[in-house]
């Protein structure tokens, strides 16, 4: 009809027609109205055209069928005939099978989603040796803005050359508000670490654990004996000339304990208020106030508290409560807290006099209330 009222515009003898006329001429022009809007293409399948045809068998409906078989891409159009489609009756059994199994599928474990980042350490425990580092790893690793490395990485030691990159992958996926930690005693007594330690990042963390150098050498000794047992004596080791009382100090376990020394060198590169130094004896005696002070350094919120732990009398140091989620309390392996080999006490004695110096320049150098024999 909007054809018709536009040709009696256009056309001037159109007012003339009479009404059976103008009637055959606004068919006519409906026809052309149609086929400028539905071209021959979309109306006919052309021969040979794979594509399913856009209208219906029945000729009535095929007009009213078209504006949505022709107007949808072919996947659509399979699809929605394929849904049109009518089914055959569906098997009941069939059906609550599939229902069954759909439920019982299992969602993926949360283990596999991988939330956070991989990040290079804001702290690093970097010593001592056999001084209570794994027990302070232990301890606050259970405060829930602490992820820590399990193993002792070894990067800026022994495997510096390996890069960064390689570093970071090893430590574990934190979010934005946690604090990553990784452990390697060694670090402390190695001559380039905190040079590298420093190049990686001055804001870096450092915790040293320190025990009396004496009682650190014999039970470095002990662990060392039960991995070699035809060790030659700890007197032997520790000594060039006993009678003398020459100490041998290019033997490890006594190097280790000369920590005004080492710490000499990390003061090159850190201020000694970036140093944390924890009591391996207070750690025994009173784990939750040294961890308190240990959170402190770290920035952390004191979650870790004396109600975490109990003291075991059978390995002679605290083990952590049973958690929720476990059947039995946590403790370290059994290479720790085990009995120390007897060694002479005038060979004790004899250490402690050659230990005396560095321990009070130490003690001089941290400011702290660490008092040997």
């Amino acid at each position: 009809m909007a054809c018709v009222l536009i040709f009696s515009r256009l056309v001037p003898f159109s007012h003339r027609l009479r009404g059976t006329s103008l009637c055959f001429l606004s068919l006519f022009l409906s026809f052309l109205c149609y086929c400028a809007l539905f071209p021959g293409g979309a109306v006919m399948q052309k021969s040979g055209d794979p594509t399913p045809s856009c209208l219906l068998a029945d000729g009535a409906k095929r007009r009213l069928q078209k504006s949505l078989s022709c107007l949808f891409p072919p996947d659509a159009r399979r699809s929605s005939a394929a849904d049109e489609a009518p089914h055959p009756q569906a098997d009941p059994r069939r059906s609550a099978a599939a229902r069954t199994g759909r439920e019982n599928t299992p969602s993926p474990p949360m283990s596999h989603l991988k939330f956070g980042n991989k990040k290079l350490p804001n702290a690093i425990i970097v010593g001592v040796k056999k001084g209570g580092t794994r027990a302070v790893l232990e301890f606050i690793r259970i405060h829930p803005d602490v992820r820590a490395a399990g193993t002792e990485t070894h990067f800026f030691d022994r495997n510096y050359d390996r890069g960064l990159e390689w570093y970071r992958g090893l430590m574990p996926r934190t979010l934005e508000s946690q604090i990553t930690m990784e452990k390697t005693p060694s670090y402390f007594v190695t001559k380039e670490t905190p040079h590298r330690i420093s190049a990686m990042s001055q804001e870096t963390k450092l915790i040293v654990v320190v025990r009396d150098p004496v009682t650190r050498a014999i039970s470095d000794y002990t662990q060392t004996l039960s991995k070699t047992p035809d060790l030659p004596s700890f007197q032997d080791l520790a000594f060039r000339n006993q009678s003398l009382g020459i100490v041998d100090v290019s033997w490890n376990a006594i190097r280790i304990g000369l920590y005004a020394l080492h710490l000499e060198n990390w003061l090159r590169y850190f201020p000694l208020a970036q140093i944390h130094f924890v009591s391996g004896e207070r750690l025994i005696t009173d784990p939750a106030g040294e961890l308190a002070r240990v959170q402190d350094f770290l920035g952390l919120k004191r979650i870790v508290t004396d109600k975490h732990f109990y003291f075991n009398r059978t390995k002679g140091f605290p083990c952590l409560k049973k958690p929720e989620s476990s059947g039995s309390p946590r403790c370290l392996g059994k290479s720790k807290g085990r009995t120390h080999v007897q060694i002479d006490r005038d060979a004790i004695e004899q250490l402690r006099d050659f230990y005396r110096p560095y321990n009070i320049k130490f003690y001089e150098m941290v400011g702290h209330d660490f008092k040997w024999e």
